[in-house]
């Protein structure tokens, strides 16, 4: 085996309890609002919406973790592992586990065991919203309680991408997911800085310091995470001093404005989601590529990135989004000209126009968007009809395959592989017992993305990368709009502990080490 051996973080802190000590009044604690009406799940395995991943990204470790404020691979560094080792040929890979490493609630400490759990439950498509991601492990075993073995069947672009504390590389506690049983939903037990307190419907989450947290106990003491879907109702909280982070919008006359209010720092920062209006292609007219193509030439990106600000949005370059390893930078995406959607409508057989049903989500800064490619689609004889529905159903609804055109806005791992997999290849088609978010049903460069995964050779897969995304976005399988920044705002008292510059799970990540003046 050859060795990779990495310096362990700070030794456990071992005080008992959840809870401070203090009373609640002398407590520190962090006011926090999303724009969401609700939970969609803590279970980290089974919710990939915005809402939810903040403070999931609070709740739980992984083998290995992004250092906080980054989401550069280059920054991978231990998490719940130690060190780790593998194979000369990269397949065979051993992680050694820090010892003393402590479960929210009384669950004991994590062992071997608890990650072998995870990473199947995480591989399993009946578990998990991220099977695909682990689809080339072929074995998980613990030799002993703190070594794990994972063997992988062939390459794939970053082992440990896979393993990071983001989406399927998070470990759960198994007592707990077998003692809880459908609570864990709402109720998740990890091993991070803060674990679940309470939860309110429709109102709130609150989590409490995590006391025996292997890198030392938290210095706030309670976070209360607050659902505020409305984006006025948000900003009167905060300016009116209830709130000291919150989730703000993408949007440069939001952020101009936000930046004069006293004691306030906007937060802007990565990863972009890119947001994509993908085209189911078993639905007419859709089915029909010319009508596909109408779609996407009716669609101005220049003008959707002028509506919410160059600040904070950028026209999409690809169906991969922009920065990410495997990009194609100049990928032949269709201008816009209404007058050849026109023609192609016509030529398809549609010269009075088409209706498109969309299931869609009411939070407002994807609604607002949507709102302008619905007034630019009508300009080519395209009327796109609106079904809006809070964001939880939204996400059960388009997975249900319901809807003819979803708009998505997603980030994932930097790399090209997990967006053409999860959104682009055939095993992810919503509907089929491996569904991810293939709402468009695509397949036809499947080829590609899974030799790709294999490449050993970085230029050869960059080559399959790119032709990939030359095939889909030739069928037009989705149309790419822009990339929208994070962007947050918090109040001066509150102090992160790192330096932000991005942040996988989508909000700032609030450690042991983040504190309240």
């Amino acid at each position: 085996m050859r060795r990779f051996t990495i310096a362990a973080g700070a030794a456990a802190v071992a005080i008992a309890g959840l809870c401070a000590a203090t009373p609640v009044a002398a407590q520190k604690t962090l006011n926090v609002a999303m724009g969401a009406a609700d939970l969609g799940a803590l279970d980290p395995h089974r919710t990939a919406t915005t809402q939810d991943k903040a403070i999931i990204g609070w709740m739980f470790n992984g083998l290995v973790r992004i250092r906080p404020g980054s989401i550069s691979p280059a920054d991978i560094e231990p998490d719940i592992a130690e060190r780790w080792e593998s194979s000369p040929d990269q397949l065979t890979w051993k992680f050694f586990l820090r010892k003393g490493v402590r479960f929210h609630g009384g669950y004991g400490e994590l062992t071997s065991d608890d990650v072998v759990f995870s990473l199947k439950r995480a591989a399993d498509p009946k578990t998990s919203a991220f099977s695909s991601d682990f689809r080339a492990i072929s074995d998980i075993t613990a030799l002993d309680p703190y070594t794990v073995e994972i063997k992988f069947r062939e390459h794939i672009p970053s082992v440990l991408g896979i393993l990071t504390n983001y989406q399927g590389g998070y470990i759960v506690s198994r007592k707990a997911v077998e003692a809880l049983g459908d609570e864990f939903r709402s109720k998740a037990v990890g091993t991070g800085p803060f674990a679940y307190a309470d939860y309110q419907r429709n109102q709130a989450v609150t989590l409490a310091a995590h006391k025996e947290y292997f890198r030392g106990a938290p210095r706030i003491d309670r976070i209360v995470y607050r659902y505020i879907p409305s984006d006025a109702s948000r900003d009167l909280a905060f300016t009116s001093g209830e709130l000291d982070l919150m989730f703000g919008r993408a949007d440069q006359k939001w952020v101009e404005r936000m930046r004069q209010t006293p004691d306030t720092q906007v937060l802007i920062f990565g990863p972009g989601e890119l947001g994509a209006v993908h085209l189911n292609i078993t639905k007419k007219p859709l089915d029909d590529v010319r009508v596909r193509q109408a779609v996407a030439h009716a669609i101005n990106r220049a003008q959707i990135v002028k509506f919410r600000g160059e600040s904070v949005f950028q026209a999409a370059v690809s169906i991969v989004p922009e920065g990410y390893l495997g990009t194609d930078e100049k990928a032949p995406l269709q201008p816009y000209d209404v007058a050849k959607a026109k023609k192609l409508l016509a030529e398809a057989g549609y010269k009075d126009g088409i209706t498109l049903k969309a299931i869609q989500t009411s939070q407002p800064s994807m609604l607002s968007v949507m709102e302008v490619v619905q007034a630019q689609l009508k300009q080519a004889g395209i009327n796109l009809q609106f079904e809006v529905v809070d964001h939880p159903t939204f996400h059960a609804q388009i997975r249900k395959d319901l809807s003819d055109v979803v708009y998505y806005s997603a980030a994932r791992f930097p790399i090209a592989d997990q967006h053409l997999t999860q959104f682009y290849h055939s095993r992810s088609t919503v509907g089929t017992p491996t569904a991810v978010t293939n709402f468009s049903h695509c397949g036809m460069a499947d080829a590609e993305i899974d030799a790709a995964r294999v490449a050993t050779d970085p230029e050869k897969q960059k080559a399959l990368w790119k032709e990939a995304q030359r095939k889909l976005i030739e069928a037009v399988c989705s149309v790419p709009l822009a990339g929208n920044t994070q962007v947050w705002a918090k109040r001066g008292k509150l102090d992160l502990g790192y330096d932000l510059k991005g942040s996988l799970s989508l909000g700032p990540l609030i450690t042991e080490a983040s504190t309240l003046r």
